[in-house]
């Protein structure tokens, strides 16, 4: 059985939702960032000696880094529930590159605002950035449903995931009206809904 080991609302929130998109077996371990300490007092830095989520543990014990990476793996598992366009496809290269972007542009971009110690001018250089950054992603929702266009995709678990730290920050995406429609959207759908749930994020 795959182990997922995660932490409560942060970016292993989105391998969470595909494993629940999957229909996989899996055993999810929370992974506290601020604690790194497992629920039966394991040091996580025994299992990733870098400190961070998500991690992938596949049943022979090989393990996975890396959110875009994980995600990618559980869809390919799964070809039939096409959470990812086929390999060799354009369809497979456009996730990908929303993958990247996402990753890149916007859960880096959070970074410095969850960091107490960055000055405040420098905050605001941050959330600048953001906010154009997702006004563009704004303007690619128009007229689609998710981010490849008619169908679900690990890509807007992603979205979604890095998406919902802004309103923790101070990122105001309130006029951002193809953006606030798609997260609910994505946010409706039951594996969300059941991840949500298990990280004790649920409404």
């Amino acid at each position: 059985m795959l182990k997922l080991y995660y932490s409560p609302g942060a970016c292993s929130l989105s391998p969470h939702i595909v494993l629940h998109e999957s229909g996989l077996p899996f055993e999810a371990i929370p992974a506290p960032t601020k604690t790194h300490q497992l629920p039966d007092g394991t040091d996580y830095y025994t299992i990733n000696p870098l400190g961070y989520v998500p991690l992938l543990v596949m049943a022979d014990g090989e393990k996975l880094r890396e959110g875009p990476a994980i995600v990618q793996y559980i869809a390919d598992q799964v070809p039939e529930k096409q959470l990812a366009p086929a390999y060799g496809t354009l369809g497979r290269y456009r996730l990908m590159e929303w993958l990247t972007f996402i990753g890149t542009e916007l859960h880096k971009g959070f970074s410095p605002l969850f960091n107490p110690a960055m000055p405040a001018e420098a905050k605001q250089l941050a959330k600048d950035r953001l906010v154009q950054r997702l006004t563009w992603v704004d303007g690619e929702l128009a007229g689609k449903q998710y981010l490849l266009g008619d169908a679900f995709s690990v890509a807007d678990a992603y979205l979604f995931t890095v998406t919902n730290w802004a309103a923790f920050v101070g990122v105001d995406i309130s006029g951002l009206a193809n953006l606030n429609a798609y997260r609910a959207r994505v946010g409706s759908r039951p594996a969300v809904q059941a991840a949500l749930k298990a990280e004790g994020l649920g409404k």
